[in-house]
């Protein structure tokens, strides 16, 4: 007798593991269409894709080899379906070792859970195999009818499941409430098909019921990228949001959080404070949707006619905020609005809220006001000038001007020393100071082709005044510790001042202490290399923030630049003066020269003097001029 008349194959129909197949396939074209990070999490979830598409495969494949056996030898059969099994099981075991992926920061449960789940996976394995060969689980007779015995993919199947639910209730602190809905309500739907499937004696949908929870992670984590234990998405997502409601004149509000203490690679907000900013975005505005913009910047949106009354809820959620930072103490900026057509249209409220972050004082909140697009707009503007004086690379760039700020030498009397200090003039805002460009330049890697312009100019005047028989000691340039990385920065440097045809010791550099060990390394080579060339080098705004004595010691400086704070500090009282005449003293008995800057009055000058001053600079001797005006300082050499 053929095997058309087995039970158990008679309820089947392959579009089930047809449609799985089809599917698989499409999530693998479109992820591998899209971009999708490739972490460890990500790899794990392409695996379990294959898995189920080669479990339908198999299905596919073992019940038609069914059909086509007349001679009552089912051992293929019995193969294929321990493989079929086997792909299912091995799911199974990778979604448990997806969830724990997902939790990598809870350690103490990794081992013991992998462990558990490999047990389960060993046993289910071994005794699907053993009862297959023995006969007390799945036997064929030789009719192809079923002979009912343990149902061991059943035993194992809600083991595993089991696990996953322990997993979750024990991660539920941990989890964004919807990815927490998702998995939930995917594997509720999973077993309400396997339950009317058995109840119909059907087995042709038993593949699919394993896509459901795998769409819910293709959807929370690797299409719309949820992190699971913040529940934000990222940056361009929030830009589909407001491009949506943008078109369709649906108005927004927003909070932005920026912790700077976290703001940078390798760092994440504690698991504590996720918990609280989880429960602030779900807490307080209907429809609020957390983004991540970067490790320390979160900004939360919300439809406003969800929220009409979003100022009381605003209040409420600063009151709140305000007792949580009692319990964590970090710093932080908040910025509150409503969006604005313009900064809509253009989509860049990410830069927008950056722009408001630069001119706000640490632990305020700002309330946005269209000022804010005004110099967002300014800040735009002066952007793109910079972007293209960086891309025309003219060193003698109209738009970049060299001012000086000339330097008293106390020995000699009379200015012979200089700092020169650059301005922007544009056509649309005319002259912008260093603090409103500088930034940007940095932020945005044009920083490098603005000291070139500016040490050009400089290396200009000085063969000017040099062939007008000035007496120029030096003057000195700003150099940011981030150019120092560019391999070409000391090949530019030289290039510049031999063009110019002026001796190498007519320029000095002005550089700040740096913190990391790797920048330090960089500057303590590039400043080897070019003082062998006879440039000497300023430590800039010593006595701000960090100052590592041992580093000084260890980098060849010349002159010690006494920030103004240590001026003001100095004429505070008795004791603080002594502190800055000491380190003071301390450098000049180590041959570093002492130069003091925000000298502004008489009694600024006595006072450094008495300090061990070696040079004065300062509003009582000039304020920046423009580099030509240097001349009306400076001393001729014969006079």
């Amino acid at each position: 007798m053929g095997a058309t008349s087995g039970l158990y194959f008679d309820d089947y129909s392959p579009v089930g593991d047809i449609l799985v197949v089809a599917l698989c396939a499409v999530m693998i074209i479109l992820l591998a269409a899209s971009y999708v990070n490739k972490t460890k999490a990500f790899r794990l979830f392409i695996t379990m894709i294959v898995l189920l598409f080669m479990g339908a495969i198999t299905d596919l494949i073992y019940h038609d080899a069914y059909l086509r056996i007349t001679n009552g030898n089912y051992t293929l059969i019995y193969v294929l379906r321990v493989f079929y099994h086997a792909f299912l099981f091995s799911l199974l075991f990778l979604f448990v070792l997806y969830v724990i992926e997902l939790q990598r920061h809870v350690i103490s449960v990794r081992v013991p859970v992998i462990l558990l789940s490999s047990i389960i996976y060993l046993t289910v394995i071994g005794t699907d195999i053993i009862t297959t060969i023995n006969g007390t689980g799945f036997k064929l007779k030789a009719d192809g009818t079923e002979i009912s015995g343990i149902n061991i993919f059943l035993v194992g199947y809600l083991a595993f499941v089991v696990l996953l639910v322990i997993l979750m209730i024990v991660f539920r602190n941990r989890l964004f409430k919807r990815v927490m809905v998702g998995f939930y309500g995917t594997m509720a739907m999973s077993f309400l098909v396997l339950y009317n499937q058995g109840r119909h004696g059907q087995s042709s949908f038993t593949a699919a019921t394993f896509l459901f929870p795998m769409f819910a992670m293709l959807y929370f984590i690797h299409s719309t990228p949820y992190d699971v234990e913040l529940g934000a998405i990222d940056a361009k997502a929030l830009n589909d949001m407001v491009r949506y409601n943008y078109d369709r004149k649906s108005q927004l509000i927003f909070m932005s959080l920026y912790l700077p203490d976290f703001d940078s690679e390798g760092k994440t907000i504690p698991a504590e404070m996720q918990a609280v900013i989880r429960r602030f975005a779900s807490s307080f505005f209907n429809g609020g949707i957390l983004f991540q913009i970067n490790n320390g910047h979160v900004i939360l949106m919300a439809k406003k006619i969800y929220n009409p009354d979003y100022e009381n809820k605003v209040n409420k959620l600063i009151n709140a905020f305000y007792d949580e930072y009692e319990r964590f103490k970090y710093d932080y900026k908040i910025v509150v609005g409503e969006s604005i057509d313009e900064i809509s249209r253009k989509n860049e409220y990410v830069s927008f809220i950056n722009n408001i972050h630069r001119n706000m004082e640490m632990n305020s909140i700002h309330m946005v006001e269209y000022d804010d697009v005004t110099q967002f707009n300014r800040y735009e503007y002066i952007l793109e000038e910079l972007g293209d004086i960086y891309r025309r690379h003219d060193l003698r760039d109209s738009r970049v001007l060299a001012y000086c700020q000339p330097v008293f030498n106390i020995k000699k009397q009379k200015y012979d020393t200089a700092e020169a200090l650059m301005r922007l003039k544009l056509p649309e805002t005319g002259l912008v100071f260093p603090d409103q460009f500088i930034p940007l330049a940095e932020e945005h890697g044009y920083i490098h082709v603005l000291t070139e312009i500016i040490l050009q100019k400089t290396c200009d005047e000085i063969r000017h005044l040099l062939s007008e028989g000035y007496e120029v000691k030096r003057i000195s340039i700003n150099v940011s510790t981030l150019e120092l990385r560019d391999e070409s920065f000391i090949d530019d440097i030289e290039r510049i001042i031999k063009e110019s045809g002026i001796p190498d010791n007519k320029v000095a550099i002005e550089i700040t202490e740096s913190q990391s060990e790797s920048d330090f390394l960089i500057m303590k080579k590039t400043i080897n290399a070019l003082k062998d060339r006879g440039i000497k080098f300023y430590l800039d705004d010593f006595g701000t923030g960090y100052s590592n004595m041992e580093r000084i010691m260890e980098i060849p400086f010349d002159i010690i630049k006494f920030d103004r704070s240590l001026v003001i500090a100095s004429d505070s009282n008795e004791k603080s003066e002594k502190m800055v005449e000491s380190l003071a003293d301390m450098f000049s008995k180590l041959d570093y020269s002492v130069l003091y800057e925000g000298v502004e009055n008489a009694s600024d000058e006595e006072r450094c003097i008495r300090m061990s001053a070696s040079y004065l600079q300062g509003y009582k001797y000039s304020r920046p001029v423009p580099i030509i005006e240097l001349q009306n300082f400076f001393s001729k050499i014969d006079s």
